[in-house]
């Protein structure tokens, strides 16, 4: 029994040891660990993230517009005691980008650490599933990030769609740069693609006593470079809070894209260990097969032999091939990324049956479909053309068209020529048209004032992003509740660029051929021919007129001079009784300055002095309250236009207005659109 007592107090003295030699290193703050591949691993996912029976951590899935999260499990404490500054870190991880569709994935992926692994609130796209409008900017999010941006959004300053960026709190980069590495040989700076199916290998390292955050890119199997991609001075110590979570996240936008990471290394107050990349699964491989070598030769002697022997068979596959036919040039050869073929726009819309139709105007047709390999469902419209008269440069508009970015403009991903027609393929808006929600029977739901307002403004931010704020100044030219497509949240989308104009910013527009929808056509343009951003503004102008008061531009089946809409609002406006033009179905459910906000705006938009008109910039500070609307007064909004236009031989429109009113104001106003 003694021998007993004495085994059990050495066993309780060896474990006391034990205890302590553990806490001794703990306290020493050299924390590690590393991950070469994830299989078994207990990392907490949400969204779409997963993790392949292989190993490999797939932070979004083949679906469009989605986000993921995958985190280390535990907390981590960066500092030694409450109090103390961020000590010195060191991650690495390995990571690769897998376009689904074509050569392009939307829209990135960051390395994060955050007090909070719930992140259920960021927004996908361009937000990068990390923050969303709200969130963004503000230092309580106590954030920091490394971005992998695969799009260029204007909003937050991206200098390219291919960048690596450090991030505090907000989706702007503190700095930023092109991806790629300085090679040690030479010191010369090398560009990587980081949308390129191949893995790269990413170092993040913080200096707790310097307060410098370097990035580190190379491709897989290279060393490190000893030269840093990007390298920024802040102190962490005001941004991260004791404990945080350790992470990533990615998001898609309009195209469904593949983020993948496949090994993953920490190391506080010491270098991340190494990743063992023999270890390491490989990138899962999406789209077609490469052809077999094999098959390249055998297939044209199996055809000939074919050929020989079965002539019908080659009838028929020559008319089948004729049902595909497309035009093809070669300075189309540039464009190739954003040509879709004619078979598979034919298949996505099971044949442009009547079922998939969306709808129908003066330029053409409008058919949902879904894409098979990238299951992506888009709007496919289908306008005539006349291949041999500005094709070139209307093509290359369309593409430059292709690479805006604006959560209120819809996307137009590429195009299609084929024999006599032209077609346009977009993003699919699931709720379709704003036109059906505002002019539909008495007993079919339509939009409360809250919507309308949230449209207006939607629009107003899209119009001024074509205006002033991306590369070229974009003249939509036709701005009407047809063209304004409704997301899944409701959210109004400018949509249909077909004939839409681009040029410089500080340059003069050329175009002289009118074009546009009556109703909608500012005064001017029957006098010039020349579309410019004022006539968007006028087009805009009657577009809020419209969504307030639920009635279209031009009424044909009206009796008298009330048929012109700002005619009528502008009778009311002088009778003092300007809110009742708004839409009666509202119920009197609205904001009252909101209504009064969008009707004196969309009668100084629409005024017939373009100079009189207001900026879109000028728009949105009007719409957020940032400045007060100016005052229309009675002798500027009654100037009378039929004069000015008979004067310059415009006849044709003196049979849409009537004569002046009593209060000096004439139905020549809309009359001449």
């Amino acid at each position: 029994m003694p021998g007993m007592v004495h085994l059990s107090f050495q066993l309780k003295l060896l474990f006391s040891l034990a205890l302590g030699l553990v806490s001794s290193i703990t306290t020493t703050g050299e924390d590690q660990f590393v991950l070469s591949g994830f299989s078994g691993s207990n990392l907490n996912l949400d969204g779409a993230a997963t993790i392949t029976p292989d190993g490999v951590l797939e932070l979004t899935n083949h679906t469009v517009h989605i986000k993921g999260h995958a985190f280390y499990p535990t907390p981590w404490r960066f500092r030694k005691s409450p109090g103390e500054v961020v000590q010195s870190f060191s991650v690495t991880f390995v990571f690769g980008m897998v376009p689904i569709y074509s050569d392009k994935c939307t829209d990135g992926m960051t390395f994060l650490i955050a007090p909070t692994k719930d992140f259920s609130g960021a927004q996908t796209s361009q937000y990068l599933g990390l923050l969303n409008k709200t969130s963004d900017r503000k230092p309580s999010n106590h954030i920091f990030a490394v971005e992998l941006d695969s799009s260029q959004n204007t909003e937050f300053n991206d200098i390219d769609d291919n960048h690596i960026g450090i991030n505090i709190n907000s989706l702007t980069s503190l700095t930023s740069t092109s991806a790629g590495f300085y090679d040690d040989n030479n010191g010369i700076f090398k560009n990587l693609s980081m949308v390129n199916r191949k893995e790269m290998h990413v170092w993040v390292d913080y200096n707790g006593e310097t307060t410098q955050i370097d990035v580190t890119m190379a491709p897989l199997r290279s060393a490190k470079p000893s030269k840093p991609l990007l390298s920024a001075t802040y102190n962490l110590s005001t941004v991260l809070e004791d404990p945080s979570y350790i992470g990533f996240s990615a998001s898609t936008g309009p195209i469904n894209s593949l983020y993948c990471v496949t090994g993953w290394s920490l190391g506080i107050n010491s270098p991340a260990p190494l990743i063992d990349i023999t270890k390491l699964p490989k990138l899962p491989h999406v789209g077609p097969k490469p052809r077999s070598k094999v098959l390249e030769i055998i297939l044209p002697i199996a055809t000939a032999i074919f050929i020989f022997l079965v002539g019908t068979t080659l009838i028929l596959l020559v008319r089948r091939r004729m049902k595909y036919a497309e035009i093809h040039e070669d300075w189309e050869a540039e464009f190739g990324p954003h040509r879709f073929s004619y078979k598979d726009l034919f298949h996505a819309t099971d044949g442009f049956k009547n079922k998939n139709l969306l709808g129908a105007g003066g330029f053409g047709k409008v058919y949902k479909g879904l894409l098979s390999v990238s299951k992506l469902e888009v709007a496919v419209k289908r306008v005539s053309h006349d291949s041999k008269q500005g094709m070139k440069e209307f093509v290359a508009e369309v593409v430059s068209i292709g690479r805006l970015r604006h959560r209120n403009l819809v996307q137009l991903l590429g195009y299609c020529r084929r024999k006599g027609e032209l077609l346009l393929v977009y993003e699919y808006m699931s709720n379709g048209s704003l036109d059906k929600y505002l002019h539909c029977e008495e007993d079919k739901p339509t939009l409360d004032w809250t919507q309308r307002f949230q449209i207006i403004k939607g629009v107003a931010s899209g119009l001024f992003y074509l205006h002033e704020r991306w590369e070229k100044v974009v003249i939509h030219r036709d701005i009407k509740a047809s063209n304004v497509l409704l997301d899944g949240e409701m959210n109004g989308r400018l949509g249909d660029f077909g004939l839409a104009r681009l040029y410089d910013h500080g340059t003069d527009p050329q175009t002289t051929h009118v074009v546009g929808t009556m109703g909608y056509l500012a005064p001017e343009l029957a006098r010039t021919g020349k579309a410019t951003t004022q006539t968007d503004v006028y087009a805009f102008g009657i577009f809020i007129l419209e969504v307030t008061c639920g009635e279209r531009p031009i009424n044909s089946h009206a009796d008298d001079n009330s048929q012109i809409l700002i005619d009528w609002v502008v009778e009311h406006w002088h009778k003092g009784s300007l809110t009742y033009t708004l839409d009666s179905r509202l119920q009197g459910n609205y904001n009252s300055d909101e209504v009064s906000l969008a009707l004196n705006l969309g009668l100084l938009c629409a005024h017939p002095f373009c100079n009189a008109r207001p900026s879109m910039r000028q728009v949105i500070q009007y719409l957020n309250g940032e400045m007060p609307l100016p005052e229309l007064m009675p002798t500027n909004i009654s100037y009378s236009v039929l004069g000015l236009m008979q004067n310059e031989g415009f006849d044709q429109y003196a049979s849409l207005c009537s004569t002046i009113s009593s209060s000096g104001m004439t139905s020549s106003l809309s009359s001449a659109r």
